[in-house]
């Protein structure tokens, strides 16, 4: 049954210690920055005691970086430049496009394919890439034919020379993991310019470190679905990124069945068990945004067993306003 209470669960992280308080910036203010990329929004709260002179310029164009680095609805992407390459040639790629094809096709090995970054057939086919959405779903074969130019194993890499190597008819969509890496560009820019104390947030995946000039860590809530009635959930993000996947951030409805962006590249198609969100809590929000959504596709058991294997700290909402914390997440509970 969908819980009824209202006071939250309060997840503490044991990096924050009274050391972390003591030593917060007593005369600073909290500062805000913000704009526009990747078709969402960005923030920035900066603790500082002194103006943030180019901060925001330069956090922009950290973000303007990645859409012109991985964006599949930019044609003069780097990423469109490899989909559209002829089988079996290889393309030296920016550094921060290898360092997130890297990461996600290990993330993608770690858990059976259930993330793919060279998924991004599927996505097209269903609607929720750069093509034009869908009002039906396609016929069985059409999402044979997608399947067919996927699989994450099919990709090289030559770390050395920093280039991958098109197999012929993959095209890597990697929107599940570069919104997350994005978030960790900004903090790991702020931190490179002396900053302690901040959170920042990409679309509603964000970074927190430090405290707030009160003592106070950064308290944020874990997003839910609307609609879903569920203990709202309080982690003080502090050294620690959260990133969540959900059924309900878009999807198109044909003959009354929901079909959700959350596509299972094992089988081709949207991902239908009753887990309406799962966050992540992690060092690196771009791990924190790829296991989301691995774990989204794996659904309730499969997906609590893994992150009880791998020691990810997640928390799992289902549609009727169940929910589950995995044991790395129930270690932070209050």
């Amino acid at each position: 049954m969908p819980s009824t209470a209202t006071e939250p669960h309060i997840l503490i992280p044991r990096a924050l210690a009274p050391s972390a308080i003591a030593n917060r910036l007593v005369d600073g203010r909290v500062l805000n920055l913000g704009g526009r990329t990747m078709g969402t929004s960005w923030s920035a709260r900066i603790v500082a005691s002194t103006p943030l002179d180019g901060i925001a310029a330069a956090l922009q164009a950290l973000l303007d970086r990645v859409v012109a680095d991985m964006s599949n609805w930019e044609a003069d992407s780097a990423i469109s430049a490899f989909n559209r390459l002829p089988a079996g040639r290889w393309q030296a790629l920016p550094p921060d496009f290898f360092t997130v094809l890297q990461r996600g096709l290990a993330i993608a090995a770690e858990s059976d394919g259930a993330f793919d970054p060279t998924a991004g057939r599927l996505v097209d086919l269903w609607g929720f890439g750069p093509a034009p959405a869908r009002l039906a779903p396609p016929n069985d074969a059409q999402i044979a034919a997608a399947l067919a130019n996927a699989g994450h194993g099919r990709i090289e890499l030559d770390p050395h020379a920093r280039r991958a190597r098109q197999p012929g008819g993959v095209a890597i969509d990697l929107s599940g993991i570069a919104k997350g890496y994005s978030v960790d560009l900004l903090a790991d820019h702020l931190r490179e310019r002396g900053h302690r104390h901040f959170l920042v947030e990409v679309g509603g995946e964000l970074v927190g470190e430090g405290v707030m000039p009160d003592g106070q860590p950064w308290w944020v809530d874990l997003e839910a679905p609307p609609g879903v009635s569920v203990v709202p959930a309080r982690i003080a993000l502090h050294g620690l990124a959260v990133a969540t996947t959900g059924d309900y951030r878009r999807y198109f409805d044909h003959d009354g069945q929901r079909y959700a962006h959350s596509i299972d590249p094992r089988s081709g198609r949207p991902v239908a068990h009753g887990v309406a969100a799962v966050s992540v809590v992690h060092r690196r929000c771009m791990d924190a945004d790829a296991w989301a959504t691995a774990l989204t596709v794996l659904g309730l058991d499969a997906g609590l067993a893994l992150a009880a294997e791998r020691g990810l700290a997640a928390r799992f909402i289902t549609n009727e306003g169940g929910e589950a914390f995995s044991p790395a997440l129930a270690d932070m509970l209050d």
